[in-house]
């Protein structure tokens, strides 16, 4: 379930993918283009005992390949081919000086598990960075003969000038930006995702009751002139459901006996409204409600089912106590493009007809074009 979401998210948030993609690979593409390219000339050596120590002398020969068996002496040789004495040789040799080869690198390793030397140099001009990879091997081998003996290092490979740039390699670096650009659009598709679901949340709460989870009464009035504003012509009818037998306790009444009321009170509206009705919170001890596409005499029926419902007295078990809710429900059908606080004032006033009339709890306005008439009678 949580990876098939994930899905839909990635596909609603396909434009940041592919655009953190096409960036990624512009930005690779970019560099690749302003880079200057590196060449890396390899040349190899290998380490043996000395022909001229071991050919009269078995003993010289065990002893030199034991010597050669060491991973010491191996190292040792890399770092002496690593050394800046015999750098300075080679550049030398090659009638250079350091700031001619700025911007070179050399570095000298064991292949693993053999006798092998690598030196690597790398540089912007193959030529050079060959020659100088050359030049090193030769100063190893001279320094080292006139040092030691039993041990020879010779040429395996000589270095030739590489005919491919080491880096940057475009194609290699716009596959891997664009894989890379993949991934973090991914993960920025989720993130936006998630940032707008809580910015939604924070919008949502900022909008509803704390207490009942319905709309409060600062953001109900907006939902009704939206609507009207979108269609002026809308049939609709709102509602204001007043509990009456709240009004003496509100404010002295224990809070979690008052909430399980509202509770109470907000799942009977729930059952009998329809998914596309409209709840909010008016005050501390009433409810207000938005009916679409109802007229008067419809929403009439539905408000005397909601009163027949808050007729049965809430059961506060935990503090032995029944609450007579004592419910007056006043409506009013909207039209001849009233405004929507004109719309609550007749809802008002059919509410103020309810309290008033004993018989009838329930009073709804109905809009007769072009004058008000009235189901039951209310005063204006």
């Amino acid at each position: 379930m949580e990876t098939r979401l994930y899905f839909q998210i990635l596909r609603r948030g396909w434009w940041i993918i592919v655009l953190t993609a096409l960036v990624a690979l512009l930005a690779s593409l970019v560099a690749s283009y302003l880079t200057t390219p590196e060449y890396q000339a390899v040349a190899q050596f290998i380490l043996s005992p000395s022909a001229s120590q071991t050919a009269s002398n078995a003993g010289i020969l065990y002893q030199g390949l034991n010597t050669i068996d060491n991973q010491s002496v191996t190292t040792t040789y890399a770092t002496v081919m690593s050394s800046s004495q015999v750098y300075n040789n080679a550049l030398a040799f090659m009638q250079l000086k350091p700031e001619d080869l700025k911007g070179y690198t050399y570095k000298a390793t064991v292949l693993p598990t053999s006798t092998v030397l690598q030196l690597t140099v790398t540089g912007p001009d193959p030529q050079t960075a060959a020659k100088l990879a050359n030049a090193i091997g030769y100063e190893t081998i001279n320094f080292t003969r006139s040092s030691t003996q039993g041990i020879d290092i010779n040429f395996l490979d000589t270095a030739i000038p590489p005919t491919v740039p080491y880096s940057p390699q475009p194609l290699r670096n716009a596959g891997l930006a664009l894989l890379v650009g993949l991934i973090i659009g991914g993960v920025l598709a989720i993130l936006s995702e998630q940032l707008r679901l809580s910015v939604e949340a924070f919008r949502q709460e900022l909008h509803l009751d704390g207490v009942t989870g319905v709309y409060n009464a600062k953001y109900f009035p907006t939902l009704v002139e939206d609507r009207l504003a979108k269609n002026p012509k809308a049939v609709l009818s709102v509602g204001i459901v007043e509990l009456t037998g709240l009004r003496d306790i509100v404010d002295t009444f224990p809070t979690p006996g008052l909430q399980r009321i509202l509770h109470r009170v907000t799942e009977i509206l729930r059952k009998e409204l329809r998914g596309n009705d409209v709840i909010g919170r008016w005050n501390s001890f009433s409810f207000i409600v938005m009916l679409p596409n109802t007229t008067g005499p419809s929403s009439n029926g539905i408000f005397e089912r909601i009163y027949q419902e808050l007729t049965e007295p809430v059961d506060l078990g935990q503090i032995g106590m029944k609450i007579d809710l004592d419910a007056h429900i006043g409506g009013a059908e909207y039209g001849n493009s009233i405004s929507a606080s004109e719309l609550f004032q007749k809802a008002n006033n059919a509410l103020e007809q309810a309290r008033r009339d004993s018989e009838n709890p329930v009073y709804v306005w109905e809009m007769k074009n072009p004058f008000w008439a009235q189901k039951n009678p209310v005063e204006n």
